[in-house]
């Protein structure tokens, strides 16, 4: 589980980049930039929120409470959806990773690329939660990143395990990726010694989430 002792990966990588990601100008600049999307979402009536109920069959009976409690507390709005069809995934990506957001949905880890711009995204998600589904995916597989601009399909390349001090698949790249962390092994009980990693890259990108059609053939083209 991705709790806030046992977080090594997300910590180490945190630390090193807290004065880029949160004092920085740059670091305000795609704060109030979030926020105008939000405006623009909102205005358009594109609400970033998953269509579908949350498929809890895999998950703890720990992290169902914690994801029933959550839903009485107030997050922020969004900063894109993540989706997965092959495995019936659909998750609000919301800002950091500390225990509480990581039980309402996944997180995105600060320092890493924003969603729907260059760079690579990191995301992170509970083992027993909303990231369990990960051990059924596999290279070729579909990944939606929805934001209110635009919808970007990823491919998975690659799944690889990590110790949580190698923080090397979060570091920057040019071009467009997605990088998806969580714990490893998934019923590991106590504290996983490793990382789950998924790193995919960019396959297309549509320029509105409404316009999901071509969205839904790249997507179903390789199941």
């Amino acid at each position: 589980m991705l709790l806030i002792g046992g977080v090594a990966l997300i910590g180490i990588y945190v630390g090193m980049q807290t004065h880029r990601a949160i004092m920085s100008r740059t670091g305000l600049l795609v704060f109030e930039k979030a926020r105008a999307e939000a405006d623009v979402a909102k205005s358009k009536g594109l609400l970033l929120e998953p269509s579908q109920k949350v498929d809890v069959k895999l998950w703890s009976e720990k992290r169902i409470a914690a994801y029933e409690q959550s839903l009485l507390e107030r997050f922020n709005a969004p900063l894109a959806v993540l989706r997965i069809a092959k495995v019936n995934l659909e998750v609000p990506v919301l800002e950091g990773t500390d225990d509480l957001t990581l039980n309402r949905g996944v997180g995105h880890i600060a320092g890493t690329g924003q969603p729907g711009e260059e760079g690579n995204i990191g995301i992170a998600g509970h083992r027993d939660g909303f990231f369990r589904v990960l051990k059924d995916i596999g290279p070729g597989d579909a990944i939606e990143v929805v934001t209110a601009s635009r919808r970007d399909i990823y491919r998975v390349d690659q799944i690889i395990l990590v110790y949580p001090n190698d923080v090397s698949v979060l570091q920057s790249r040019p071009g467009r990726w997605l990088t998806l962390v969580t714990c490893y092994p998934f019923y590991f009980v106590g504290s996983a010694p490793q990382r789950y990693i998924v790193q995919a890259s960019l396959a297309g990108s549509e320029g509105s989430p409404n316009a999901g059609s071509r969205a839904n053939e790249v997507a179903t083209s390789k199941n």
